[in-house]
């Protein structure tokens, strides 16, 4: 009873204090202010980015436009509204699976079968669920076996979210194999409001355990066989080597192999393979390996048309840069040389034997630029003005591109360009009387110099609608800071609206920064915590020799690995940061994913 009254008293307490800190932002300066202007912000930049689908035959595009939808014809420049605006679907977001989970079934390309998983084990059925056939029965907790389903850190961590795989003529079927034996299980409370709770149990080995056994298997329908395929040249499993990982499982074109990448425990090799469903036997078709720190687990990838080549991504030269190869393995031509990174591929035309894609060769390596290259790697044209940030939709004929542009200071406006990047029209502009007429401050860019003495760095400045430079402002450092991500964009950006509350609000970059090559991010690798929070803290003392920046009140607050860059910066730099909001922070790597 008296640990009932202690357990209740602490419950009242929470509660309590947690109303009074609500009260008491309330009776904050500038409380009202924000409550007028932030549910503004966002929406007080208006109609210069236009979204576009373009017909088959590109000669005209549609688009969304004060809650019409318009046509615009390219060769006449007329507009014509053509029904109301189209809603985008967002049923494939949605119906995804849970974090960390794949789904529990998938539909034959034929539409005739159903294959699922079901208490550890695979099944097939017709597709209206009737007729079931096992294909497995040896999975269950007692054994600690499961099929077609995979373990968290393949959902959360590689984005795996299918677990089975049909081949291209409904004869097979791919599926995935873990063995949990001699893992150690976490266990999950559930339903902790209710009367009656539960709990899930997951094998989930922490940093330094061994991982969970994993294997491929292939069921044929017409043998009813199952193989086991080699994914690891022969040799049984063993954590560390490659094929400590087996992901992005695909069928080729032709339905004749199934493709997979397989990694290293320490992910700095990694291999795009080929397998026999035959006979199981498999095949090295590229090899990535990056021994300073890391390769990318899921290389951006692009089949061409004719089903035997493919446009292939690697940081190989130190850059991401485009490769034609081959499904022999034989790399037919590099497409890109470039000492910047490119982005990601736009289009290619078959036809034509074009790659558009997008590189960061712009100003600085936040201005994204189009470029276009022939499929011989030759003629590599950028189509873009460096001075701004792009992004692009192409016809599809290639003759035409609609072209949005922006900088951190200009909002969005949108061009018609042609296929050598000549502005043919105008299409929209940005309406910013609202961003005027609330007195909001254009986001300011900086750059500083990183802990390292030599490594150009940027943030970006937030202020107060009402800023006087005369005063000293309080600041918070709003932050991520994971590798390969950004604090600073070229995309318009409005002022957070926290600095209605009288506050300067700063983010910034660090050599954790994405996009600016593969040396820069090695020097993070086994030094998580120190590389970046030394150059977060370099980046708030560059702003000190500014009479409103008041250096005596510096917050840091952020989520997730921003919550644990905040913890750690408070930590090490308490000079530098005097409070933090450290929010579903790491706060210790042996508790993190394996």
């Amino acid at each position: 009873m008296i640990k009932k009254i202690i357990v209740t008293s602490l419950i009242v307490l929470g509660s309590s204090t947690l109303l009074f800190a609500q009260d008491k932002l309330k009776k904050m300066p500038g409380y009202e202010r924000y409550i007028e202007i932030a549910p503004k912000i966002r929406g007080s930049v208006k109609g210069g980015s236009l979204s576009v689908t373009w017909n088959k035959t590109g000669n005209s595009f549609e688009y969304n436009n004060d809650g019409k939808r318009v046509k615009y014809d390219v060769k006449s420049g007329k507009t014509t509204e053509i029904g109301a605006a189209v809603q985008p679907d967002w049923s494939h977001y949605y119906n995804r699976p849970q974090r960390g989970r794949q789904y529990a079934s998938a539909d034959s390309p034929d539409g005739k079968l159903k294959a699922f998983t079901k208490d550890r084990n695979m099944y097939i059925s017709d597709n209206t669920g009737n007729n079931t056939i096992t294909i497995t029965n040896e999975g269950n907790t007692e054994n600690q076996i499961k099929y077609g389903i995979a373990t968290w850190v393949y959902g959360e961590e590689l984005d795996q979210i299918t677990a089975m795989w049909w081949s291209p003529d409904s004869k097979k079927i791919a599926f995935y194999k873990f063995n949990e034996k001699g893992s150690k299980k976490y266990y999950v409370l559930y339903d902790q409001t209710k009367i009656q709770n539960s709990v899930e149990i997951e094998a989930y080995p922490k940093v330094g355990a061994k991982n969970l056994p994993v294997d491929l298997l292939v069921y044929d329908l017409e043998t009813q066989q199952t193989i086991t395929l080699d994914t690891r040249n022969g040799k049984p499993y063993h954590d560390g080597d490659l094929g400590t990982y087996l992901y992005d499982i695909a069928w080729s074109p032709d339905g004749k192999e199934l493709l997979f990448h397989s990694t290293n425990r320490k992910q700095n090799i990694m291999e795009f393979k080929a397998a026999d469903p035959n006979t199981g036997k498999t095949r090295v078709i590229v090899r990535e390996e990056w021994l300073p720190s890391f390769t990318v687990n899921s290389p951006e990838i692009h089949i061409l048309k004719d089903g035997k080549r493919f446009i292939w991504a690697s940081e190989r030269s130190g850059y991401k840069n485009y490769y034609l190869y081959d499904f022999s393995g034989e790399l037919i031509k590099p497409l890109t040389q470039h000492s910047f990174e490119v982005s990601e591929i736009v289009k290619v035309d078959d036809k034509q034997g074009k790659l558009f894609y997008m590189a960061r060769s712009g100003d600085n390596h936040m201005k994204m630029q189009l470029h276009c290259v022939k499929l011989n790697g030759t003629k590599d044209l950028r189509l873009t003005d460096p001075n701004y940030h792009h992004s692009v939709s192409i016809s599809s004929d290639s003759k035409y591109i609609v072209d949005v542009a922006q900088t951190h200071d200009i909002p969005p406006f949108t061009n018609l360009l042609n296929a050598k990047g000549k502005v043919l029209k105008k299409l929209a502009n940005s309406d910013t009387s609202e961003f005027e007429k609330l007195g909001l401050k254009k986001v300011e860019v900086f750059t500083f110099t990183s802990a390292d003495k030599k490594t150009k760095l940027h943030g970006m400045l937030h202020f107060p609608s009402n800023f006087d430079p005369n005063k000293k402002y309080p600041v918070l450092l709003s932050i991520y800071g994971g590798p390969s991500t950004h604090g600073f964009r070229e995309t318009f950006k409005t002022p957070d609206a926290l600095t209605e509350f009288g506050f300067l609000v700063v983010n910034l970059d660090g050599r954790n920064v994405g996009g600016r090559g593969k040396r820069l991010l090695d020097q993070l690798y086994g030094n998580l915590g120190i590389v970046e929070m030394d150059d977060f803290a370099e980046g708030i003392k560059s702003l000190y020799d500014r009479p409103y920046f008041d250096k005596d009140k510096v917050g840091v607050f952020g989520t997730s690995y921003g919550g644990t860059t905040a913890a750690t910066s408070l930590l090490r730099f308490p000079e530098v940061y005097h409070a933090a909001v450290a929010n579903s922070a790491v706060t210790d790597w042996r508790n993190y994913d394996n």
